[in-house]
């Protein structure tokens, strides 16, 4: 039977498509894939194995892990005849994946010595390997489904590219050394004036939220809704660090009536006076960056403060977080732009110009902000099949919503409808403060 002419241009016309895709997400897999490289070179051996606390992993860990999620729910599935790098791994690098099978103690993680960094590195190489010969030699009929957790693998590892960040910044904090990762960062200019904080309104109504599937989402963005919102006010810039200090002058890690039953029960078991990292010298204020220990700029935003810390200074401000939903509604239109991990700052930077009356400034980038909602799914909310399926549904209780990205946060990552998360106590993070209030207010 001859093909004709127009079914050959189709049959061509899809080899074309699949090349042409196959090519972006590959080229896509090995940019993410070296920058992770990128982000770790800065570091000796030595710090590689670190585990400051159970939060934190080590970064040796944080490359086998990223590894193990190509080659386990793609590879061993996909590939025929793939054998194993190293079948321990399994064990070693599995998260929090229960279906996958058992898992070696996240606060223990620091103990291990072996494997060695070498030997995680060749890893990466085995994988990255057999992750392009497998694309290449894919039938059209499957390509799409291993595509898709490809490019979930890409953006999971773009969020252990900031956990290597965050997690290194701690680890280097309880060094008496306060040794630097990035000396080139984190340059304050104490002369910034800051624009003045304004009020940015929005009139009740009923908005449309979540992601409208076009481009990748992570499920918990899903399904886009209605909701109503009351009027109200959004903050048109971040909170500073000076204007944080005036909380702290003012005797608000002192005052309970401030603040939730639960934060304030770890300002008095955990000792907080202050955000994460700061130290004061002999009447003055430091801070420890990835580039070492800084004297405090007041006019950077305020950031590694929790939950808690935030609840409680919009209250003795006499406003409050925003929702999740009030900020996407602010941010939907907005471009991605902000200081992100390109940057190469790899720290919030003050802000020297303001938005407009109707769009505030600092949405993307710097710190992530905390809302005051839950996170918890979004009516028609369907987890992922198999696996994935835990990525992101089974911790939606005691957690709390923040959005916008950070300093740490890779540009091609975020989105207005991106929902990261985290327990109220968490200060690790590059997680700072944006006010809201009611519009009568």
């Amino acid at each position: 039977m001859t093909v004709g002419t127009k079914t050959r241009r189709v049959v061509g016309g899809l080899e074309r498509g699949r090349k042409s895709s196959v090519k972006r997400f590959l080229d896509q897999y090995g940019d993410v894939r070296r920058f992770t490289e990128q982000l770790s070179a800065p570091l000796e051996i030595e710090d590689y194995v670190i585990q400051s606390m159970p939060d934190v992993s080590p970064t040796k860990w944080h490359l086998g892990h990223t590894t193990w999620f190509f080659e386990t729910n793609i590879l061993v599935p996909a590939y025929p005849g793939y054998v194993p790098f190293d079948p321990q791994f399994a064990y070693l690098f599995n998260s929090y994946y229960v279906s996958l099978g058992p898992r070696y103690f996240r606060p223990e993680r620091g103990l291990l010595s072996r494997p060695t960094v070498k030997q995680i590195y060749d890893y990466r190489l085995h994988v990255n390997r057999h992750v392009q010969e497998l694309f290449q030699d894919l039938s059209v009929d499957s390509l799409d489904q291993w595509l898709r957790i490809l490019e979930i693998g890409i953006h999971h590892e773009q969020q252990h590219q900031e956990l290597i960040l965050t997690d290194i910044k701690h680890v280097f904090s309880i060094s008496p050394l306060h040794p630097a990762y990035n000396r080139d960062g984190a340059n304050s200019r104490q002369d910034v004036k800051i624009p003045a904080l304004e009020w940015i309104g929005h009139p009740e109504g009923v908005y449309t939220i979540g992601h409208d599937g076009r481009g990748f989402a992570y499920d918990n963005e899903l399904a886009r809704h209605r909701l109503f919102l009351d009027s109200f006010q959004l903050a048109s810039r971040l909170v500073t660090n000076g204007e944080y200090l005036e909380f702290i002058e003012d005797g608000g890690y002192n005052e309970p009536l401030l603040w939730l039953s639960d934060g304030w029960n770890r300002v008095e078991s955990e000792g907080w006076s202050a955000p994460l990292y700061w130290e004061k010298r002999d009447g003055r204020w430091w801070i420890m960056t990835l580039s070492g220990l800084k004297e405090l700029d007041e006019s950077e935003p305020v950031s590694h403060v929790s939950y808690y810390e935030a609840d409680a200074y919009s209250r003795w401000r006499g406003a409050r977080l925003a929702t999740e939903g009030e900020w996407e509604v602010a941010a939907i239109d907005l471009p991605i732009d902000g200081n992100f991990v390109e940057s190469g700052n790899l720290h919030p930077a003050a802000l020297e110009k303001g938005g407009s009356e109707k769009h505030p400034s600092q949405m993307f980038g710097d710190v992530w902000e905390w809302t005051q909602s839950h996170y918890s799914p979004y009516p028609g909310f369907k987890p992922l099949s198999g696996a994935l399926g835990e990525y992101n549904g089974k911790f939606m209780s005691n957690q709390f919503v923040l959005r916008g990205g950070s300093c740490a946060t890779s540009r091609t990552h975020i989105r207005s409808t991106y929902r990261n998360f985290f327990p109220g106590d968490a200060r690790w993070q590059f997680s700072g403060i944006r006010l809201a209030r009611n519009l009568e207010e």
